[in-house]
């Protein structure tokens, strides 16, 4: 379960804490914008008990494959019915084939290929680091960046609940050391992806949701290619892991985005940014109670200061904030990652995970 930003403003998707898309004539939505927010919330802190789910029967690799597939159909087909026009030039079809392996192909697969060791409730905390490393990267990537004191201890902060979460001082609580890494190192890729994105995309001429559909397109195209090296045919689909698969991408990579690119329009960068604090409490709560996860006490603890931390470094002047929050209608194009992510206001949000 995840948009990218310029130098003005932040982008939208995901995951997660992207910049305000531009409005205009549709972008708000008739249901009431909290309901929304809720619901995105609940459908990318569930993409973790998805990802475990579709695990059950196939490889990590064509869980990626599935999700893909899902979401760039949901996308492709609300810009076939927008008639939205698809991104032109060699050199943006360039940048958007690595902002596909960054922001999707990757983190997507270094996700589900975690959950193979580690609990769906873990992954799902460990994408709250998204935040954390998308600053320290905007740090030394993006020069107009220049962290107060506030957003460097909440780095640090951050850091240290995902110690916690892990149990360090007890040999990592029994945490396959593996797989948290797989799970912190696709958190990164969302971070290094966006500050490309802020490097490369910041204008294609093409709106947020025909960027985001090639984006996703091409991601799909490169795990066409990779999936058969490294899997075989599945031995059986059993609708459980089926159905895991098709919520993980329609619901958590495709509609997810159209429901935050309206959200951000309408209520801006922060509201729609904060989806991130829900995501691990959505899939903590998810892995115990329908998977059976066992939760120990430094899991919420760590959980609880990772997202100080994560808030920490999202803080910044009022006066900029303010003029960040408020919904523009902006030329600025996004590509979709996510899921995210969760992403944050540094880079943007995630997006889906």
């Amino acid at each position: 379960m995840s948009a990218p930003a310029d130098r003005r403003s932040t982008a939208a998707i995901p995951l997660p804490t992207q910049g305000p898309a531009p409005a205009g004539p549709g972008a708000r939505a008739g249901i009431d914008w909290r309901i929304r927010f809720t619901a995105l919330g609940l459908v990318w802190g569930f993409s973790f008990l998805f990802m475990k789910v579709g695990n059950e029967a196939f490889a990590p690799l064509q869980v990626t494959l599935g999700r893909m597939v899902f979401g760039t159909a949901v996308l492709a087909t609300a810009v076939a019915v927008k008639r939205e026009r698809l991104p032109r030039g060699a050199r943006t079809w360039l940048h958007l084939t690595v902002a596909a392996f960054l922001l999707n192909s990757l983190p997507f697969t270094l996700f589900a290929t975690s959950e193979k060791t580690i609990p769906s409730m873990v992954a799902g905390i460990c994408n709250a680091a998204t935040p954390l490393f998308a600053m320290v990267v905007s740090v030394v990537a993006l020069s107009e960046d220049r962290p107060s004191r506030q957003r460097f201890a909440g780095v640090g902060l951050g850091f240290i609940g995902v110690l916690t979460v892990l149990g360090a001082w007890q040999g990592f609580s029994g945490q396959d050391p593996k797989g948290t890494l797989m799970a912190l190192t696709a958190a990164l890729s969302y971070a290094v992806g966006w500050a490309y994105v802020r490097r490369t995309l910041s204008d294609t001429g093409a709106s947020h949701l025909a960027v985001s559909a090639g984006q996703l397109g091409l991601g799909t195209l490169q795990l066409v290619i990779v999936t058969p090296l490294f899997t075989s045919m599945p031995h059986s689909y059993p609708a459980k892991s089926v159905l895991s698969v098709l919520a993980l991408g329609a619901l958590g990579t495709g509609l997810a985005f159209l429901v935050q690119y309206g959200l951000v329009a309408e209520k801006g960068p922060t509201i729609g940014s904060m989806v991130t604090y829900l995501i691990p409490i959505v899939a903590t709560a998810a892995g115990v109670l329908l998977l059976g996860e066992s939760l120990s006490w430094n899991e919420p603890v760590g959980a609880v200061v990772v997202l100080t931390g994560a808030a920490l470094t999202q803080r910044r002047p009022k006066a900029a904030a303010a003029q960040k929050d408020v919904p523009q209608k902006s030329s600025a194009r996004t590509p979709a990652g996510k899921p995210s992510v969760a992403e944050p206001v540094t880079a943007p949000a995630a997006r889906q995970p």
